[in-house]
């Protein structure tokens, strides 16, 4: 499959990765895993527009690009892009192409299918934009996919059987990998770099990776995406938030309401860099007035992560 970077990747339709570190795993619009936890209820009352309850259809997207101050140039002739805490953000992994009318701050689209003229467009109107990738698991639909020896792939991703874990530890052989991957991002104009499953010692891969493997891992990814001129997040990996809020800019955290966890992101909020934060089974009444009180970022989405979304 070719990689041009205007674009895109688009002859092979990408499923959706798995949502959700608990368990929960969606494909083709079939959920196919468990919530292990019952929700929990944070507060009373509706965020934004929305009235907490999920609509049988998407509601129209608002139009207006944010203020944001001056407009992104291209990494080499720009300092690194440092986010701060309370920014608005849309999340899209899916239903393609990019839904550019979304009033927020911040995209966070898939680096493949994602072609540099869509990120010209995001920028023209304001945004910033970050490109999505997996940087703990082998995904076979990716056009870099047959670069990666099988002595570097793990076990399936419960629920996903064609995505299998990388083993973190081989920094020999998935750093040229990895690095390739920035530099698409950067070449195309990004912002930032989300880097998914960055908690693969906390899973079962098949490796005997340790917590001194991922944060050897994360801390690496890190230094390479600040070369490139990238700012990166932290996915989930709320173990280490205390020995990565310095070296990361920003931080990807999904139901960290429904399982009691947002204050553990205190780290990057105090560092006044911001918690890009997003439900999927919660109402917005549920979670939008402790999101407030704590400074995150926050959206309710639907599984598929299409365009669809409603803001705190």
């Amino acid at each position: 499959m070719g990689n041009d970077i205007n674009g895109g990747t688009s002859t092979v339709r990408r499923p959706r990765r798995p949502a959700g570190r608990r368990g929960r795993h969606r494909r083709g619009g079939t959920v196919v895993g468990l919530t292990l936890v019952p929700l929990v209820a944070w507060g009373a009352g509706a965020c934004g527009s929305s009235s907490g309850d999920q609509p049988d259809e998407p509601a129209a997207p608002t139009t207006g690009p944010p203020s944001t101050g001056s407009g992104p140039t291209a990494p080499a002739e720009r300092d690194r892009w440092r986010p701060t805490r309370g920014l608005s953000w849309q999340w899209q992994l899916d239903g393609e192409p990019v839904d550019l009318s979304v009033e927020a701050e911040v995209y966070d689209v898939d680096l493949f299918e994602t072609p540099a003229s869509t990120v010209d467009e995001l920028h023209d109107r304001g945004r910033r934009v970050i490109c999505y990738l997996s940087a703990g698991s082998w995904e076979p639909y990716r056009p870099d996919a047959d670069d990666f020896p099988d002595e570097v792939l793990g076990g399936p991703v419960a629920g996903w059987p064609d995505e299998r874990w990388l083993d973190v530890r081989r920094l020999d052989v998935l750093r040229p990998l990895l690095a390739a991957r920035l530099d698409l991002c950067a070449a195309k104009g990004f912002d930032g770099v989300e880097p998914d499953w960055m908690d693969g010692f906390q899973q079962d891969t098949g490796f005997p990776i340790t917590a001194e493997d991922q944060l050897r891992f994360n801390l690496a990814l890190a230094e390479m995406a600040h070369d490139r001129g990238l700012a990166i997040g932290l996915k989930n990996d709320l173990d280490q938030v205390d020995e990565l809020a310095g070296p990361f800019d920003f931080a990807v955290v999904e139901q960290c309401a429904q399982f009691d966890e947002c204050h553990r992101l205190a780290p990057f909020l105090d560092r006044d860099e911001p918690v890009f934060h997003a439900e999927y089974d919660l109402p917005t009444g549920a979670f939008c007035a402790d999101s407030a009180r704590l400074g995150l970022s926050s959206i309710r989405k639907r599984l598929a992560l299409d365009a669809w979304r409603q803001a705190c």
